[in-house]
């Protein structure tokens, strides 16, 4: 007879075995074709989508009464965690510039809709096997400490359908359940109810992976949505763990996240179906992250499965109860100076072919008007440019921080000065990935800030008529680390 703690410990194996497959091809367009590690190892591979949950796990172990709450939560990411990813690095800046969850996921992210959350299901789960409304509500708790809507939903819905793998196998009735309370008209209700479809019309999940790009596919390879679907796609399409690992790794994209999304989901629904080839490389040791600090986490897989029991024996089953302080996006824009104008007369009649100042052009004295932005993301419409070239004048202090990186993720050409010497200039990019550790190629400049405040004027040309809508995030970071320096363009 399988029990609790054989599918709890089935979950973490089949997530340690997912995570170590996909690293290696994280990021990659698929399809794929790839049956086993690469290289093969001798350990798992670590990983933040079990770390996050091991560190959860360790600060609620050494509550006297622990309580799944958001505020715990924010707390961990503030004294444990240094990843500077996408999502993570936004939800510690935000946090650091005084905001509470929910609103250090919803404001100025970029990155609400990305896998952070949902890889960070499990553990819900696990607390409320059989309970999936109670363990969407523990999801949402860490969710929205970095994540808005669809990743949100991700989350709950992953959380529901782990947590009813424990007492029911039938796919249909599981999906069904995992559906139950996420919004009818969201992308994430979408991709699942779709794809469910395509599975039974199609017989290649090669042909369902292009359905799922072509209908939910996103520049972000961590895309939440897209993601989910190969999830799906792997479980419905396959028949042995094996295979069902392998196409959902296949699908590309953020595969470490999504291959042990579903290794996780099949070590659940049958601890014995993951086959001794995938355990035996990766051993029962739990290695975390250099990132992940300040705790003393279990030595193995074993010792975190009886972490994770004994959790779900203290905690009282009663759903969350956390509130938060009143949040007015209003009072955290950002002040600048605007000016709209072109370089075809005036003081600053020298251009070159992209109508923009020159390369290495002296900034000019031109006049400008007080105004606000609403964040460090900016959606402008093209009919907001009076002219061909849009000035922003920023203040900005790195706070004591000498080595930064100044990330400037446009889809439009720009040109940069700080202090009024020309600093750093890019063309427009069709790729927006604002995540200033891996920042697109050319939209970034990394250099020795000096102490204090300082004038940094962007000079941004207006989008062709064929694109509506100029869109940027200007961003700040410290490094090494690469992450964001709080309230550094509130100076």
């Amino acid at each position: 007879m399988t029990t609790l703690r054989d599918r709890i410990q089935g979950c973490w194996l089949g997530k340690a075995v997912g995570g170590t497959l996909g690293q290696t091809f994280e990021g990659l367009t698929g399809p794929l074709t790839a049956d086993f590690y690469y290289p093969v190892p001798t350990e798992m591979v670590p990983n933040d989508d079990l770390d996050l949950q091991v560190l959860y796990a360790c600060v609620l172990g050494e509550m006297e009464s622990p309580v799944v709450d958001r505020h715990v939560f924010a707390a961990a990411w503030r004294d444990h965690v240094s990843f500077p990813w996408n999502e993570y690095g936004v939800g510690m800046r935000n946090l650091a510039e005084g905001l509470e969850p929910p609103h250090t996921g919803s404001f100025d992210n970029w990155f609400t809709k990305g896998e952070g959350a949902a890889i960070r299901s499990e553990l819900w789960a696990c607390l409320a096997p059989g309970n999936p409304d109670l363990a969407a509500a523990y999801a949402y708790e860490d969710a929205c400490f970095d994540h808005d809507g669809e990743g949100i939903y991700a989350a709950q819905f992953l959380a529901r359908l782990q947590s009813l793998a424990f007492v029911e196998t039938d796919p249909d009735v599981l999906l069904d359940g995992a559906l139950t309370g996420i919004p009818k008209d969201s992308e994430l209700f979408g991709v699942v109810t779709d794809t469910r479809a395509w599975v039974l019309e199609n017989d290649d999940w090669t042909v369902v992976r292009q359905l799922i790009v072509d209908t939910y596919g996103s520049d972000d390879f961590t895309d939440v949505r897209q993601n989910t679907g190969f999830v799906i796609v792997g479980w419905l399409m396959g028949t042995t763990f094996s295979e069902r690992i392998s196409i959902t790794n296949n699908c590309g994209e953020d595969c470490d996240s999504s291959t042990a999304t579903i290794g996780a989901l099949l070590g659940i629904l049958d601890p014995n179906s993951i086959e001794e080839k995938w355990l035996a490389p990766i051993g029962n040791d739990l290695v975390l992250n250099k990132e992940i600090t300040g705790i003393t986490p279990p030595a193995t897989l074993d010792g975190f499965t009886d972490l994770v029991i004994s959790l779900h024996d203290r905690l009282s089953g009663d759903h969350p109860s956390a509130t938060s302080s009143e949040f007015d996006p209003n009072s955290h824009t950002i002040a600048v100076e605007v000016a709209h104008f072109n370089t075809t007369f005036g003081s600053w009649a020298e251009r070159d072919n992209s109508e923009l100042p020159p390369v290495g052009s002296v900034l000019p004295e031109i006049s400008t008007t007080a105004s606000s932005l609403p964040g460090t993301w900016v959606q402008m419409p093209r009919d907001d440019f009076t002219d061909r070239l849009l000035l922003l004048r920023y203040r900005v202090d790195a706070r004591g921080r000498e080595k930064v990186r100044l990330m400037f993720n446009s889809t439009e050409e720009y040109r940069i000065w700080l202090n009024g010497e020309y600093l750093h200039g890019a063309q427009g990019s069709n790729l927006l990935f604002p995540a200033p550790h891996m920042a697109p190629v050319g939209q970034f400049i990394d250099f020795s800030m000096p102490v204090g405040i300082h004038e940094l004027t962007v000079v941004v040309k207006k989008p062709p008529v064929t694109r509506n809508v100029a869109e940027w995030v200007i961003a700040l970071v410290e490094l090494p680390s690469a992450l964001w320096i709080e309230n550094a363009f509130r100076p």
